[in-house]
């Protein structure tokens, strides 16, 4: 078994301490992101005596950096820089790897641990101000506004009565947006986006981006859903933007997958056409081709992109698989990937208040199709075999 990057730097006898968001989530005990941020003592030279696929990212993003299949670990050396490798006060909490202990400077542990209370007692919340408010900087700077999304994300409640305020709009009376052209480097974005979508709280760091301006300079595919209206009818949440956000308020978990295809399934609706009764003719498949040069910019693995593809291709069928015949859905449904699309479908329908009946039903035939695999007696498709055709 390979050893973890920790275990690595301290049986050499380096220090390694956990900085920013993986500081932070660990003590406010959620689970960790897609990406850990490791301060040590070791220098470029020692970490590539100790990993093998050491990579270089750029100065703007770390000093070093390893991937695992776990996630992806940034170093940043000590004695390479002293600069501030985050931006927001709330991050400069640190933990010491080796002594097992936090490191606080700011004397931050008051809104640490209001934080950690809220998480796991979000009626305390009522009446309350967002409590790491009073640290919010008049700051325009992209990497500050991206930071604060995520804070916004990954540390608010489910539910967040803060004296009946929308915190996004309480966090932009004090933030300022940006007013320059945005350069942000391509792993930046996705470590950004991955930390994002990885949250309790998409939603909210969603909307302080694209509020902040940020969104419309790196990711104008997402800009665009906001100008895209729905009907009423059948979304009264609101146009497709709104309706993207609300899907993450049903996730039973913040898988990255998942998560991706939540916000890229409806991107096609942008450059669908209307025909006869259909609003936004064709928009899964454009969405399919417009996922793929979204990601493939941002860099995401092949392998990822190829599962979001079939997400966002496919996140029409589950709707019509009870009425369907089997020839037309089984190549869809036999993929591995069918029971995260079903997810996809879940939140979706959930999204627009609609009630859950029809993903019960879908979610019922699929069981039909999985049972009727496994009997000897029966096809796919449930029609009784006579004795030539069955298999034992």
């Amino acid at each position: 078994m390979m050893k973890s990057p920790f275990r690595e730097l301290l049986e050499a006898g380096w220090t390694a301490e956990l900085i920013g968001f993986s500081a932070l989530d660990r003590y406010v005990h959620i689970p960790a992101g897609p990406v850990t941020y490791i301060q040590t003592t070791a220098d470029l030279p020692e970490l590539s005596k100790l990993f093998d696929n050491l990579r270089y990212p750029g100065v703007a993003l770390a000093d070093a950096a390893v991937d695992r299949d776990e996630g992806r670990y940034y170093f940043y050396c000590t004695e390479e820089s002293t600069e501030a490798v985050f931006f927001h006060p709330l991050l400069s909490l640190r933990f010491n790897i080796n002594r097992q202990v936090y490191i606080d400077e700011r004397d931050l542990y008051p809104v640490y641990a209001e934080i950690a209370k809220q998480l796991l007692f979000p009626d305390s919340i009522a009446n309350q101000e967002i409590p790491w408010l009073s640290l919010s900087e008049s700051d325009s700077s992209p990497q500050y506004l991206l930071e604060t999304a995520i804070i916004l994300a990954r540390y608010s409640p489910q539910e967040t009565d803060y004296n009946r305020e929308d915190p996004v709009a309480s966090i932009l009376k004090i933030v300022s947006p940006v007013l320059d052209t945005v350069d942000v480097p391509i792993e930046q974005q996705r470590t950004y986006l991955e930390l994002l979508l990885t949250s309790n709280r998409p939603d909210l760091g969603f909307s302080f981006l694209l509020k902040s301006g940020i969104i419309a300079q790196l990711w104008p595919e997402l800009a665009m859903m906001d100008t895209i209206d729905h009907s009423k009818e059948f979304h009264p949440e609101g146009n497709v933007w709104k309706h993207t956000l609300e899907t993450f308020r049903h996730r039973k978990k913040p898988d990255l997958l998942l998560s991706l295809g939540l916000l890229l399934h409806d991107m096609g609706k942008s450059f669908a056409s209307s025909s006869g009764n259909r609003r936004f003719d064709k928009h899964a498949e454009l969405g399919e081709e417009v996922a793929y040069q979204f990601l493939n910019r941002l860099g995401f693995p092949p392998d990822t992109i190829s599962k979001v593809q079939y997400l966002v291709r496919n996140h029409m069928m589950p709707a019509a698989l009870p009425r369907l015949p089997l020839q037309r859905t089984q190549a869809t449904i036999e993929s591995p990937l069918f029971p995260l699309l079903l997810e996809l479908y879940r939140c979706d329908e959930a999204s627009s208040f609609k009630g859950l009946d029809n993903y019960y039903e879908s979610a019922a035939a699929y069981q039909n199709y999985l049972k009727n695999t496994k009997n000897p007696y029966r096809s796919a498709d449930g029609k009784k075999l006579d004795r030539k055709r069955r298999s034992f």
